[in-house]
């Protein structure tokens, strides 16, 4: 089952990936034999095996409530900011990634 030069030109444009003729030619052989090397895959007996979205099932993404206890803090908090390069009130200060906002620097 080989792809061809325009099915891999309409998953370039899909992908928004803008290719020149001789970079559509050679990842049309690229992906060809990316697709070969699956081939083993295609003599498994899969009979019976239900298809999955994700290899780990209905895992859920867990999260603990987000409580200070006391009574197993390692660090207080003047020994866990001791060191960093710039603090304010209880909270580590960080460049910001979202923009600059003068107030929060």
């Amino acid at each position: 089952m080989a792809l061809s030069r325009e099915a891999v030109a309409g998953i370039a444009d899909y992908a928004r990936i803008a290719l020149t003729e001789q970079e559509l030619d050679e990842m049309t052989t690229y992906m060809n034999e990316a697709v070969e090397l699956l081939a083993p895959i295609r003599e498994y007996d899969l009979e019976g095996v239900e298809p999955t979205f994700h290899p780990i099932g209905d895992l859920s993404n867990v999260m603990g409530e987000d409580v200070v206890d006391d009574s197993v803090r390692a660090l207080d908090i003047q020994t866990a900011l001791h060191n960093a390069g710039s603090s304010r009130d209880r909270y580590f200060r960080v460049p910001s990634i979202l923009g600059t906002d003068e107030g929060d620097q």
